[in-house]
């Protein structure tokens, strides 16, 4: 069978796949919600509740252990490697639960666009400059409030391309290890820097 070349369409529905069972939850594994609820229980700040929950990311689910607990959470819509689908879900949910701490409704298609450029990590801030949102220390709720029905189509287009090409030039599906997609793939675990970068940028969006 010739492998299929991938397209920004693919990646946005993996994204809504990551999404949708990220916001659900699965059978052993904690919704945004539940996770977002557990570190904000512990009386610290909002800051440093983040902070442990983007710590806990870059360790336990940097393990290929934890990876392959999520056993049948990974039934695609769109033909991704299991490990590529791992990460979509593991940092999506690890951003929305830090946007709901955040006070954020994560069910909201603002936010969940604003998620979408959290996971291109460090090209974050140059997504939302060329649509002509000022990032920094005031980006907030209402920065967030503000974003139009036609300013979430232009966000997506450019998360889309942006996480496309973390793929490499040849675009294939059937990738195998050591893939710079989203958090990383190093020999099927996500990468701990680039995850870590990933949440940085979450909590800089959401919370401060």
């Amino acid at each position: 069978m010739a492998k299929e070349a991938l397209n920004q369409g693919m990646i946005m529905k993996a994204l809504d796949w990551g999404y949708e069972k990220a916001l659900v939850g699965a059978p052993g594994l904690d919704s945004a919600y539940e996770m977002a609820e557990n570190y904000m229980s512990n009386g610290s700040s909002i800051v440093d509740n983040a902070n442990a929950l983007i710590r806990w990311q870059n360790t336990k689910a940097g393990t290929s252990g934890f990876l392959t607990g999520l056993g049948g959470l990974l039934t695609l819509p769109v033909a991704i490697p299991a490990n590529i689908a791992s990460v979509i879900y593991v940092q999506i949910r690890m951003i929305a639960a830090i946007a709901h701490m955040g006070g954020h409704d994560i069910r909201d298609d603002k936010v969940k666009s604003m998620v979408y450029v959290c996971m291109t990590g460090n090209a974050a801030k140059d997504i939302l400059k060329d649509i002509g949102i000022q990032f920094g220390k005031q980006f907030a709720k209402s920065a967030i409030n503000n974003i139009s029905g036609k300013t979430i189509v232009a966000i997506n287009q450019k998360v889309g391309f942006r996480l496309l090409t973390k793929f490499g030039e040849k675009g294939i599906v059937n990738l195998g290890k050591a893939v710079p997609f989203l958090g990383g793939i190093i020999g099927g675990t996500v990468d701990a820097v680039s995850t870590n970068v990933v949440g940085n940028i979450a909590r800089d969006t959401f919370i401060k």
